[in-house]
C-alpha cells in the first residue's frame, strides 16, 4: 500500500536513510539504557538529539520488545544492554485463561505514549515522521511463552500456538492504535522472531496475524514498516502479502536481489549490520561499507538504507558520522 511516508521516499531527488534505534543518542545526552526505558522526555531527548544530529526526517521512540510482554506481567531484566523478558510467563493452555487482556498505556506502555506527541512538538509543522514501535505478533507470543517453546509448538499443537498468537494480536491491535491516536506517523513493528520458521511456517503462524493488524489500522497517514531482521529471500514472497507500506530486513535478506523481486514502489529497507560493521569497526570501514551497499543498490529509488537491526549504546557516534557523510557524498551535496 502507498502512503504519504513511501510517497516522500520515492520522491526524494536524493537517497534516504532509517538507522534503527536511538540508543546512540544517548551517547549525546548522557543517559543510560535504564533511565531511557522509564523515563519519556530522556527517551525523546535521544531521538531528537540524533535526528537534529543528522538532519533526518524521521524520528524513532526506542525499539524495546520487552514493553508488551511486560504488560501482560512478565519479567524484566533490566541490568543487560537493554532490556530484556527474564523466564516464561505462559508455560501450559492453562495459564493463558489467568491471563487479562492489559490495558494499553499500562506500565512502560506509557513511555512511548509520551514521546510521540512530545516529538511532534518539538518538530511542529516539518515534513518530518514521528515512528513509534512494536513488536509482532509471533515474537510477542515468544516472548511470553518461549521462542523456542513456541517454535516447537507449531509442531506438536499448532492450535495453542494460534490461540497464542490471537491473544498477541488482540493486545497489539490496541497498542498500535494507541499510538496512532498520540500522533504517530507510522511504526515500526519488530517481527523478527518469525524469520526463524521455515516459509511456509511463517506464512502460517505469523504473516497472516501481522496482516490482520495493518489492515485494521494503515492509513495513508500512519504507515506500518514491518521488521525482520532474520528473514531470507525465500521468507520475501510471502512476507509481502501482509500489507506493510515498508518491509526492512537485516543481513540475511540479499540485496539487490530482493529489489529485484519487487516493484518500483514497494519500498524496501536495509541491511548495513549494526554488530559487525556499525559497531565494531572503524570510520573508514563504515564509509566504505555504507557506499558500497548504495552503489549496489544505485538503480533502485525503493530502497531505504539502514542498519540491518536496532543499534546498541555502543554504536560509536564516529561510525555513525561516517555512515552519514556517505550517504551525503553518494548524493553529490
Amino acid at each position: 500500500m502507498q502512503t504519504n511516508l513511501t510517497r516522500f521516499i520515492l520522491s526524494s531527488p536524493k537517497r534516504l536513510a532509517l538507522p534503527l534505534g536511538i540508543y546512540p543518542g544517548l551517547q549525546l545526552t548522557g543517559k543510560t539504557v535504564a533511565k531511557v526505558a522509564h523515563d519519556f522526555l530522556i527517551q525523546a531527548n535521544a531521538s531528537f538529539a540524533l535526528a537534529e544530529r543528522y538532519h533526518s526526517p524521521f524520528l524513532q521512540t526506542a525499539m524495546d520488545i520487552s514493553v508488551e510482554a511486560e504488560t501482560f506481567g512478565a519479567q524484566i531484566d533490566f541490568d543487560a544492554e537493554v532490556p530484556v523478558v527474564s523466564g516464561r510467563l505462559i508455560t501450559r493452555r492453562e495459564d493463558v485463561s489467568m491471563l487479562f487482556q492489559p490495558k494499553v498505556g499500562h506500565k512502560r506502555t506509557i513511555v512511548p505514549l509520551s514521546v510521540i506527541p512530545e516529538l511532534k512538538d518539538r518538530i511542529g509543522f516539518d515534513n518530518r515522521f514521528i515512528l513509534g514501535s512494536m513488536s509482532g505478533p509471533f515474537t510477542l507470543a515468544g516472548l511470553l511463552f518461549g521462542l523456542d517453546e513456541l517454535i516447537a509448538l507449531t509442531d506438536s499443537d499448532p492450535a495453542f500456538a494460534l490461540d497464542l498468537l490471537k491473544l498477541a494480536t488482540n493486545y497489539l491491535v490496541r497498542y498500535a492504535e494507541a499510538q496512532r491516536g498520540v500522533g504517530a506517523d507510522g511504526i515500526i513493528m519488530a517481527e523478527c522472531s518469525a524469520g526463524m520458521l521455515s516459509p511456509q511456517k511463517c506464512a502460517k503462524f505469523s504473516t497472516p496475524f501481522v496482516r490482520q493488524i495493518i489492515e485494521s489500522l494503515q492509513t495513508d497517514t500512519y504507515s506500518f514498516i514491518y521488521h525482520n531482521c532474520m528473514a531470507t529471500l525465500d521468507h520475501l514472497d510471502d512476507i509481502l502479502r501482509d500489507g506493510a507500506a515498508i518491509h526492512h530486513f537485516g543481513s540475511r535478506m540479499e540485496f539487490p536481489a530482493g529489489l529485484q523481486r519487487v516493484d518500483g514502489e514497494t519500498v524496501l529497507a536495509g541491511n548495513l549490520d549494526a554488530a559487525e560493521i556499525l559497531t565494531k569497526t572503524n570510520p573508514d570501514q563504515v564509509y566504505e561499507q555504507t557506499l558500497n551497499l548504495l552503489h549496489a543498490t544505485a538503480g533502485y529509488k525503493n530502497f531505504l538504507v539502514s542498519s540491518n537491526c536496532d543499534l546498541s549504546l555502543n554504536t560509536p557516534i564516529p561510525n555513525l558520522d561516517a555512515f552519514h557523510k556517505a550517504l551525503t557524498d553518494f548524493n553529490g551535496v
